[in-house]
């Protein structure tokens, strides 16, 4: 299988722990080696969160390089702007729970938040593809990541992660009372 450099990047709080560990054992389960880890700053206080996931044989850090990440999976429009931004790889792929989560400098009116179309121009300017992803009824935003990886697998974008493999993954780590919910907003997302 062709090695493959993940970012996964939001907001504390928004479950990036959760989606980058059924992400690592689908892609276990769909037979590539994972190398990850996880930078988690102020979380608790609404920080920034990233996981890395690289797929392959050989590589000496579980770290993505800036500017080599071939899919950046973001649960927030800002932080996709930015993972876009320093780790996107020309030719990748962003995909992106479409919410707002404004830091203090913007809404202290220091600077802007990017719209769709500025991510659109983002990407565009590496060549990338973009696959925005928003549930108007979406009962809890806690289940946005699971929104994502629905998308994820839809679109095939890791190699033999299908729906299927990521159905059993969510089988394995969301908690029995919340797992038929979060499996119909799986399957919302994946079309």
């Amino acid at each position: 299988m062709k090695p493959l450099n993940i970012t996964l990047s939001g907001v504390g709080g928004q479950g990036i722990g959760l989606l980058a560990e059924v992400l690592a054992r689908a892609c276990l389960a769909a037979g590539h080696t994972v190398h990850g880890c996880d930078t988690h700053g102020l979380a608790q206080r609404g920080g920034i969160v990233v996981s890395q996931l690289r797929l392959g044989e050989r590589f000496h850090t579980p770290r993505v390089p800036p500017g080599e990440a071939d899919l950046v999976i973001a649960l927030e429009r800002l932080e996709a702007a930015r993972a876009a931004a320093t780790m996107l790889a020309e030719g990748g792929t962003v995909i992106y729970y479409d919410t707002v989560q404004q830091p203090i400098h913007v809404r202290m009116g220091e600077a802007d938040y990017p719209d769709h179309a500025r991510l659109e121009k983002a990407v565009a300017a590496r060549k990338g593809r973009l696959e925005r992803v928003h549930l108007e009824d979406l009962a809890d935003a806690r289940m946005q990541n699971v929104a994502l990886l629905g998308r994820l697998a839809a679109v095939g974008a890791v190699e033999g992660v299908t729906s299927a493999v990521v159905r059993q993954a969510l089988r394995e780590v969301v908690p029995a009372r919340a797992l038929d919910a979060n499996l119909e907003v799986f399957d919302k997302a994946g079309i």
